[in-house]
C-alpha cells in the first residue's frame, strides 16, 4: 500500500495540471475543476490499493475526473443542452487540447486577482505545489497561501472569468506575474525544497514546456524569450548537478562535459531572440539570462567571467531590490572581488526578516568564511543551513561540509546542549517549557545549535529579537525577554539581555467577552475543525487560561465529572464541550488533548509531554491556537484584526472556586 501511495502522489505531480485544465474547459469555473480533480484522486486512494494500479494511471484519473463534471453538469439544469456534446467527448477519449494548461495558467493570473493570489494559485493548479512548498517560494506562511487561494478561487468564480485565451494587448499586461509564475514552478523543480531528492525534474519540464509555449503566443515579448533562456541553461546542468548518491555537486565543481549541450544551444537561440527583439532596457529575466550564458560560455570554472557577472547582479539589484536578489549578488562579489566583499554584503543582510529562515546566508555565510580561513564560524554556518533546510540531500550534503571542515572542536557547552539541559530541569512546568522553547528554539536557529554557549554575547541575541520580533506586541516581546533573561542567570550569562529594553504594555479595561450568540455562530460554522469547536467551547464554559487548557494530558480527563488537573488549578466544563469531547479524543488514552494538525520535523523535536504517543503529533501551541481564533473572528471585529482567546473567558467563571481551587 505505501508503494501504491507514491505512485499515486507521483501520477498526480506529473498529471494534475493537465486534468484541471481539461476540467476547467468542461465546467468553466476553476474551482470547481479542481474539486472534480480531487475526487478522482480520492477515488484513486481507495480503489487502486485494492484493484491495483490500472495500465495507463493518467488516463483512469482523467476519465473518472471527466464522469464526474458530466454528473456535476447533468445535475445543473441551466446546462442540460451541453450533455450530449460532453458525453460523446468522454467516450472519444481525446487528450485535452495542447493549450488549455496555458489556458488555465492565463486564468490564474487574471488581472481581477492580486499578484501574490495569481501566482499563488497557478503554483497550486498547475505545479501541482503544496501549500507549504508555495509558502516557500513566497517566503511567507503557509496559512496566508491558503487564503490567497481560497480568495482567488472565490473571484474567479464570482467575476465569471471566461476560460479563453486573452488578446495580445491583455496578454501583455499578464506577463509579468505569468513569467513569475512559470520561472517559480521552474524553481521548485531545480532546487526541491523539501523531500529526497534535490531536484523535481517533471517539474522543471513543465515550466519549460510553459514558457516555450507562451514565447510562441507571445513572440515579440523580450522577457518572454529571455525566461525561457534562463531555462534552457539552467536545466542543461542537471545531469552535473547531482553525484552518484543524488548529493549536491557546485556549480565549480561540476563537470561540465555533462552540461546538455542541445539544451545550451536552444538557451542561447532563445537569448538573441531576447535580445532582437528587446528595447534599450533590459528586463529582470534578461539579465538573469546574461548571467546563465556566462557560465555557460566558460569552458572551465576558472574561465568564468566573475566581474561580468557582478556587474549584471548590480544592474538587477536596482530592478528588483530583494534580499535573494542581494544574497546571490554577495556570491558574485565573493568571487570577483574576494570572499571579504561578499561576506560584508551578506552581514548587512542578516537582519533582514525575509531570510530570517533561509537556508542559503548561512550556506553563503559559511563558504565565504571557510575562503577567509575562520574555520570554526564556517563550521557553525554550515550546521545552521543544515538545521533550517527542509531537503534531505541538501541536508547531507551542508553537514558533509561541515564535518569536513578540520578544526579544533569548541570546549565548553554548546548553545544547543544548554538549552536542552535548561528546559530538562524538573521544577519547570510544561507551559514554562513550551514558551520557554519558542525563545530558545529561535535563538538555536538564528544562531546555531554548536556555537560555543561562552561566545554568545548581547549584541548577537539583540540582533535576533530585532529580525525574530521587532514589530511584536510589548506582551510578545517581553516574555521572550523573560526567557532569555532567565536562560543567561542559569547559564551564568548575567548580560545576555543587557540589549533587550522592557517594553511598556497597554493597560486599561479588558475587552467584553464574546456572547453566547456570537459563539454559536463561530462554532456553526460547517468548515471549522472539530479541535478549534472543542477548545473555544471548553474556554468559554471553563473560564480557565488558554494556556491551562492547552495544557491538559487525556490521561487526566475525568469525563463523567467533567474536570482535568492543570497544574495546581482544576479545569470543568459543561454540557457542550462535554457533548465534543469524546469525538475529538477519538479513542486515544495518552497525550495532549488538543494537537497540532502535522508531526513535527526533525529539527522540532518536542519534549516527550507534549507528543502524542497514538498520532506522533504534538500539543498545539498557544501562538498556533491564538491566530486560528483570530482569523476566524476577522469579520466579528469592527477592526477586521480578530479577537484573541481571551475573549472567550468570563469575569463570573474566573472567580468559580471549583474552578480555580488548589488541588487536595
Amino acid at each position: 500500500m505505501p508503494d501504491t501511495h507514491r505512485t499515486i502522489d507521483a501520477v498526480w505531480k506529473l498529471e494534475s495540471a493537465k486534468i484541471i485544465a481539461g476540467l476547467t474547459r468542461m465546467v468553466h469555473d476553476v474551482g470547481l475543476a479542481e474539486e472534480l480533480a480531487q475526487d478522482a484522486l480520492v477515488a484513486a486512494l481507495e480503489q487502486w490499493p485494492v484493484a491495483g494500479i490500472p495500465d495507463n494511471p493518467g488516463a483512469w484519473l482523467t476519465t473518472t475526473a471527466k464522469r464526474r463534471a458530466v454528473d456535476h453538469i447533468r445535475r445543473d439544469r441551466r446546462l442540460t443542452h451541453k450533455q450530449e456534446q460532453l458525453a460523446h467527448e468522454l467516450e472519444r477519449q481525446r487528450e485535452p487540447e495542447q493549450d488549455d494548461v496555458l489556458r488555465l495558467m492565463l486564468i490564474s493570473c487574471h488581472p481581477v486577482l492580486p499578484t501574490g493570489a495569481r501566482a499563488a494559485l497557478t503554483l497550486r493548479l498547475l505545479g501541482g505545489l503544496t501549500t507549504a512548498e508555495i509558502a516557500r517560494a513566497f517566503l511567507v506562511t503557509g496559512a496566508a497561501i491558503d487564503r490567497r487561494i481560497a480568495a482567488a478561487k472565490r473571484t474567479l468564480a464570482e467575476q465569471r472569468v471566461p476560460f479563453d485565451l486573452p488578446e495580445e494587448a491583455e496578454l501583455t499586461e499578464r506577463l509579468s506575474s505569468v513569467l513569475e509564475v512559470i520561472y517559480l514552478i521552474f524553481n521548485e523543480g531545480y532546487s526541491a525544497t523539501s523531500g529526497d531528492d534535490l531536484m523535481r525534474p517533471g517539474l522543471c519540464l513543465e515550466a519549460l514546456r510553459l514558457g516555450r509555449l507562451l514565447a510562441e503566443l507571445a513572440p515579440h515579448e523580450a522577457e518572454v524569450h529571455a525566461l525561457v533562456a534562463l531555462m534552457e541553461i539552467q536545466a542543461s546542468r542537471s545531469a552535473a548537478r547531482t553525484g552518484p548518491a543524488g548529493e549536491p555537486v557546485q556549480l565549480h565543481e561540476q563537470n561540465r562535459g555533462r552540461w546538455d549541450q542541445l539544451l545550451i544551444r536552444r538557451g542561447f537561440t532563445a537569448m538573441l531572440r531576447a535580445r532582437q527583439v528587446g528595447g534599450t532596457s533590459p528586463g529582470p529575466y534578461l539579465l538573469q539570462a546574461a548571467i546563465a550564458v556566462c557560465h555557460a560560455q566558460a569552458a572551465t570554472a576558472e574561465d568564468t567571467d566573475w566581474a561580468r557577472i557582478a556587474g549584471l547582479y548590480g544592474a538587477l539589484a536596482q530592478l528588483l531590490p530583494t534580499p535573494v536578489v542581494q544574497l546571490n549578488r554577495a556570491v558574485s562579489l565573493g568571487m570577483a572581488h574576494g570572499p571579504q566583499a561578499g561576506l560584508d554584503l551578506v552581514d548587512s543582510l542578516a537582519a533582514d526578516p525575509a531570510l530570517r529562515d533561509y537556508h542559503l546566508l548561512p550556506s553563503v555565510r559559511g563558504d565565504l568564511l571557510a575562503r577567509l580561513d575562520r574555520h570554526q564560524e564556517a563550521r557553525l554556518e554550515f550546521h545552521r543551513a543544515a538545521a533550517l533546510t527542509r531537503n534531505a540531500a541538501e541536508r547531507a550534503f551542508l553537514e558533509r561540509r561541515a564535518d569536513a571542515i578540520v578544526d579544533a572542536d569548541p570546549t565548553g557547552p554548546t548553545l544547543g546542549a544548554a538549552a536542552r539541559a535548561f528546559l530538562a530541569r524538573g521544577e519547570l512546568d510544561p507551559a514554562t517549557v513550551r514558551s520557554y522553547g519558542q525563545t530558545l528554539r529561535r535563538l538555536r536557529l538564528a544562531l546555531g545549535d554548536r556555537r560555543p554557549l561562552a561566545s554568545l554575547t548581547a549584541d548577537q541575541v539583540a540582533g535576533v529579537f530585532a529580525t525574530a520580533w521587532g514589530g511584536a506586541a510589548a506582551r510578545t516581546w517581553n516574555r521572550h525577554r523573560s526567557a532569555v533573561r532567565s536562560f543567561g542567570s542559569w547559564a551564568h550569562l548575567a548580560d545576555l539581555a543587557a540589549g533587550l529594553e522592557r517594553r511598556a504594555e497597554k493597560t486599561g479595561s479588558r475587552a467584553p467577552t464574546l456572547g453566547p450568540a456570537q459563539l454559536d455562530v463561530l462554532c456553526g460554522r460547517p468548515d471549522l475543525p472539530l479541535r478549534e469547536r472543542t477548545l473555544w467551547r471548553l474556554l468559554y464554559e471553563s473560564g480557565a487560561g488558554v494556556k491551562a487548557v492547552l495544557s491538559l494530558n487525556v490521561e487526566d480527563l475525568d469525563l463523567a465529572d467533567r474536570r482535568a488537573p492543570a497544574g495546581r488549578t482544576w479545569v470543568s466544563w459543561r454540557s457542550e464541550t462535554a457533548r465534543l469531547l469524546p469525538g475529538l479524543l477519538a479513542g486515544r488514552t495518552r497525550g495532549p488533548v488538543f494537537l497540532s494538525d502535522r508531526r513535527p520535523g526533525p529539527g522540532r523535536t518536542p519534549a516527550p509531554a507534549d507528543l502524542c504517543p497514538d498520532t506522533g503529533r504534538r500539543r498545539l501551541s498557544y501562538e498556533r491556537a491564538e491566530y486560528l481564533f483570530k482569523e476566524a473572528t476577522r469579520s466579528l471585529d469592527p477592526a477586521a484584526a480578530g479577537y484573541t482567546l481571551g475573549r472567550l473567558r468570563h469575569r463570573a467563571a474566573e472567580r468559580a472556586p471549583h474552578m480555580l481551587s488548589d488541588r487536595a
